[in-house]
């Protein structure tokens, strides 16, 4: 990396990380836009997690396209466009988006707000491609990680503060007994011109600021087998968005008489046949390269494929498990809550990944063994402090949150057997998320809904743990590695619709169990896998004659 400008270094990290709060802030909102949109447009659960789809495949088509005009022209066009650049013009289409949003909603049309998702998301893609090395670059290359841990524990407050805030623009504050029905869409349009405003007023103060410039001259690897899993996977994602207008047409046509209603192809299964086809064409994609690594760059490495399926489930895993907790919570057996009473605990959610990424980075600090033990108990109470300091300052009653700190305390436990060591951590968490799943779908009320909150603080340091694991021994496929598996975000796009559509077809499967609950047999799928992950790399990587108790721990999501 050619760096510039070095006196600059610390207030251009300052200045950057503004976009790491937007990122948090917007996603997380989603849990209550979600809900919100459901009982507004009278959609089904599947139909309401088309938010989630359009929103993290906007992520994941923004970063294909960037890949592959990239190796069509064999120039990186991120690093010709210049870090500073892309950041400003993934701001301004982000503000076009927001500004898309009040025609949107005035239109009635859920289409046209999906669409307005996905303008928004396309942006933050172009954000997050040129943020996430500006950061590693603003500084020694060693010091690169602790960066971006920093940044995405500014994410982190933008993910807490996400539900609060808009709660209390769309209901008046986080307590109000309002109904989505009654919202008014004055205060929709207000919501979304405060974000334009400030997605414009950050993309003017990058453009005057005196940022250093970063370049890199570093060669795009050739990678022409690559690109036909990658144009599957993205066939299957658009399949999820086909799947209730391909099962009607196809009902139809098997109809014997046309004004009869069939229903013999359901639109699930073609959400179950977008994962499989994800799935397997990943595990394809290992036994492919074993036979001829030539033309498969990064994807030579099974760590990688295994990485790339990881953070796949990791983020459907993180984003499902809070885009359905609206819905949840609104069932009898969980509390019969009002739309505006579910901000507290989806704060709460998304704040326990601050909790585990404030305990997480302790170690990155030269600290003597017993300080670090005691900053492990210590910060994730602290942490947990400020989400309940958050939502009181919001007008909503936190004492029936206080129990969650027995959760808190399991996740303390957790980092001690972790050691820091990212296969162990990853083997731990993901365990415990199992535990936590299971323990949410076998019980009902408040132990189970903060059992489901606690897949937060599992979550919470995966995303360095897997990062760090997948990209190990890649050499110089190091950072087309890294391409591949922010392209996997994806799994935030196709595993929440894949619940909803068990949500709604689900009622009946277990005797009292409401089709909600009983979807949430997904996340544990999701922490299973990450375990068998970290189990299954490691044998990989020693395979290899790669130590595990050195690989350098990653940034942050």
């Amino acid at each position: 990396m050619e760096q510039k400008n070095a006196k600059n270094y610390g207030t251009a990290l300052y200045t950057l990380i503004t976009v790491f709060f937007f990122w948090g802030f917007l996603a997380a909102s989603n849990g209550i836009f979600i809900p919100f949109c459901k009982e507004h447009f009278h959609l089904t659960q599947f139909e309401s997690q088309l938010i989630d789809f359009t929103f993290y495949g906007g992520y994941f088509i923004g970063s294909l396209i960037l890949y592959f005009a990239s190796q069509a022209s064999k120039v990186d066009i991120m690093n010709k466009l210049g870090y500073k650049n892309g950041i400003i013009l993934g701001l301004v289409i982000s503000a076009v988006g927001a500004l898309g949003m009040i025609p949107a909603v005035a239109s009635g049309s859920f289409g046209f707000i999906l669409a307005v998702f996905f303008i928004i998301a396309v942006g933050f893609s172009l954000q997050q491609t040129a943020a996430n090395p500006f950061v590693v670059a603003l500084g020694p290359p060693e010091t690169g990680s602790n960066r971006l841990n920093f940044a995405g524990s500014i994410n982190n407050i933008g993910a807490l503060l996400g539900p609060v805030v808009v709660s209390v623009v769309l209901f008046g504050s986080a307590t109000a007994k309002t109904a989505a029905a009654d919202v008014k869409i004055s205060s929709i349009n207000n919501l979304y011109y405060l974000l334009a405003g400030l997605f414009i007023a950050v993309a003017a103060f990058f453009w005057f600021s005196n940022l250093p410039k970063v370049t890199s001259d570093e060669k795009i690897e050739s990678s022409s087998k690559a690109n036909t899993p990658l144009m599957i996977m993205f066939v299957a994602f658009l399949l999820v968005l086909a799947a209730d207008p391909l099962s009607a047409y196809i009902n139809k046509l098997l109809a014997s008489d046309p004004s009869n209603v069939v229903d013999i192809v359901k639109s699930q299964y073609f959400v179950y046949a977008s994962l499989a086809i994800i799935v397997f064409t990943l595990i394809g994609t290992i036994f492919a390269a074993k036979k001829s690594k030539e033309g498969w760059g990064a994807m030579q490495y099974p760590q990688l494929i295994l990485g790339m399926l990881a953070i796949f489930t990791y983020v459907g895993t993180e984003v499902t498990i809070q885009s359905n907790m609206g819905s949840l919570l609104k069932t009898p057996e969980f509390g019969s809550f009002a739309e505006s009473d579910i901000a507290p605990y989806i704060s709460l959610y998304w704040g326990s990944l601050m909790i585990g990424r404030f305990a997480g980075s302790i170690d990155a600090f030269n600290l003597s063994k017993s300080v670090k033990y005691i900053l492990y108990i210590l910060i994730p109470f602290l942490a947990f402090g400020i989400v309940l300091l958050v939502n009181v300052f919001s007008g909503a009653n936190v004492s029936h949150l206080y129990a969650y700190a027995i959760c808190v305390a399991i996740l303390i436990v957790a980092f001690f057997i972790g050691q820091q060591k990212p296969t162990r951590t990853l083997s731990v968490l993901g365990l415990l998320g199992v535990a936590f799943m299971l323990a949410g779908l076998f019980t009902t009320g408040k132990v189970a809904t903060f059992a489901f909150i606690s897949g937060g603080l599992c979550c919470s340091i995966m995303w360095p743990s897997i990062f760090s694991l997948a990209i190990t021994g890649l050499g110089k496929y190091t950072s087309q590695g890294s391409a591949f598996l922010i392209m996997m975000i994806l799994g935030g796009s196709i595993i929440p619709p894949l619940q909803g559509k068990i949500a709604d077809g689900a009622a009946n499967v277990v005797p009292g169990m409401s089709g909600i609950h009983f979807s949430y047999i997904v996340p544990v799928l999701g922490f299973a896998y990450l375990a068998y992950f970290a189990w299954k790399v490691s044998r990989e990587l020693r395979n290899q004659g790669i130590d595990l108790d050195h690989v350098e721990v990653k940034g942050g999501h």
